[in-house]
């Protein structure tokens, strides 16, 4: 499915990362005060709540977690920025993982997605939507969608970066997935998956609203640092 909303995220990425990677000779700039200041409140927020929904003191979560009762003070209060050992001492003592101190779609552990103010990417003059299911206030690695497809409409996909697959489930009538020369039908309650990195149709043969939910899983981030291509062993020591 060519879901214009999609797109913005892989273009979000590109812009930061044209070639998927940066050279190792060039110093990356300085985040500015602001980013800074924002990351020591989101970590604060974050620490905050795990720590109050497991009903710990800063007491009982210093001893738990070997990171002293003032550090944790200062990284609630958003006056510090703890290392990544340190996240790791406390995400121990939590049982979470580190990026649960970075979320920032909710800062109370859920986000309420009212279907009044969903965004719904509307296409073929009506005939097909796609109604988005996760906060898209910044990039996601997989992205999950109700799809509405018009009666005998078929809907053309394009191919998705390398690696990227999609998971499907039709909630509503039929649809007839198409992947190159290769062709599913799929009836209500009928699940697919398949590599969304070819040309790909949706179709519905029948004669009322097929409804469907989709996960589209991006492909892997190519690394972002590399060495030079032209290292080589004699470059080092003997």
């Amino acid at each position: 499915m060519n879901l214009p909303s999609l797109e913005l995220v892989r273009e979000s990425f590109e812009a930061r990362a044209p070639d998927g990677r940066a050279d190792a000779n060039i110093a990356e700039p300085s985040p500015p005060a602001d980013s800074l200041d924002a990351l020591e409140q989101l970590v604060g927020v974050n620490l905050a709540r795990l720590r109050a929904e497991r009903q710990l003191s800063l007491d009982a979560l210093a001893r738990a977690s070997g990171v002293s009762r003032a550090m944790l003070a200062q990284i609630e209060s958003a006056r510090s920025v703890p290392s990544i050992k340190v996240l790791c001492k406390i995400a121990s003592a939590l049982k979470v993982s580190v990026a649960a101190f970075l979320r920032s779609h909710a800062t109370n552990g859920i986000e309420h997605l009212p279907a009044e103010r969903a965004v719904r990417v509307v296409s073929s003059n009506g005939r097909f939507s796609a109604r988005a299911l996760y906060p898209q206030a910044q990039p996601v690695t997989a992205e999950f969608h109700e799809l509405r497809v018009a009666p005998l409409h078929t809907e053309q996909g394009v191919a998705r970066p390398p690696g990227t697959t999609v998971n499907l489930v039709v909630s509503e009538g039929a649809l007839e997935i198409g992947v190159n020369e290769i062709k599913q039908l799929l009836a209500t309650g009928d699940a697919i998956v398949f590599d969304a990195d070819q040309p790909h149709t949706l179709r519905n043969p029948g004669n009322t609203e097929a409804r469907a939910f989709s996960v589209t899983v991006s492909a892997e981030t190519p690394p972002r640092w590399q060495f030079p291509a032209d290292t080589r062993r004699h470059d080092l020591p003997r």
